[in-house]
C-alpha cells in the first residue's frame, strides 16, 4: 500500500510542476513580449536592418517553449521516467538551438562592429563619392550594419560594412 500511496503523491507532484511550468512559460513570454515592444525591436529591425522579421514573437515562443520542455521533463523527472534518451534529446535540442543562434549571428556581429567602427572615425559620409570592390557611387546612408550607394546608373545598392572595412575604399572627389 505504501508503494500506492508513493506513486499518487509522485503524481500529484508532476501535475503541480507542469501546472506550474506552463504558468510560469506563459508569464515569462508574456514579459518578455512586453520589453521587446517597449524595446521597439520590431521597427528598429525593419527600419535599420530592414528585416521584416517578427523577431519579439520568435523569441517570446522560444522562451515559451523551452520553460515548458523543461516542465515536462521535470515532472517525468518526478515520475522517475528521466531517462539517458531524454537527455539524449534536450542535449540534441540546446545543440541546435545554440548553432541556430551562432549561424543567424555570423554576419549580424562583424557587420555591427565595422558598423561602429565607421561611426568612431566618421571617415564614411552622407554624400561622399566612394568606390569599394566593383560598386561606385554616393553615400546616401551609414547604418550600424549596412551602407547605402546610389551608382551613377542611379541603382541603389546596400553594402554590409564589414565589406568597406575589410576591403580598399577610394574616396573620390565629389562631382560638382
Amino acid at each position: 500500500m505504501v508503494n500506492l500511496n508513493e506513486l499518487t503523491l509522485n503524481l500529484i507532484a508532476a501535475i503541480v510542476i507542469l501546472v506550474v511550468g506552463l504558468i510560469i512559460g506563459r508569464f515569462l513570454s508574456n514579459l518578455t513580449k512586453k520589453v521587446l515592444q517597449e524595446l521597439e525591436l520590431d521597427r528598429i529591425l525593419k527600419e535599420q536592418v530592414r528585416v521584416k522579421v517578427p523577431l519579439t514573437q520568435l523569441i517570446t515562443n522560444l522562451i515559451k517553449y523551452i520553460v515548458y520542455f523543461i516542465a515536462i521533463l521535470a515532472a517525468l523527472n518526478q515520475l522517475g521516467l528521466k531517462s539517458f534518451i531524454l537527455n539524449a534529446i534536450l542535449t540534441i535540442v540546446i545543440i541546435i538551438l545554440v548553432v541556430l543562434m551562432i549561424l543567424s549571428l555570423k554576419d549580424f556581429v562583424p557587420n555591427l562592429v565595422a558598423g561602429l567602427f565607421l561611426y568612431q572615425k566618421r571617415n564614411i559620409n552622407p554624400g561622399d563619392m566612394i568606390q569599394v570592390n566593383n560598386i561606385e557611387g554616393e553615400v546616401l546612408h551609414v547604418t550600424l550594419f549596412e551602407t547605402k550607394i546610389k551608382t551613377r546608373s542611379n541603382e541603389i545598392v546596400y553594402v554590409p560594412n564589414s565589406v568597406l572595412t575589410k576591403s580598399i575604399v577610394i574616396k573620390k572627389k565629389k562631382s560638382k
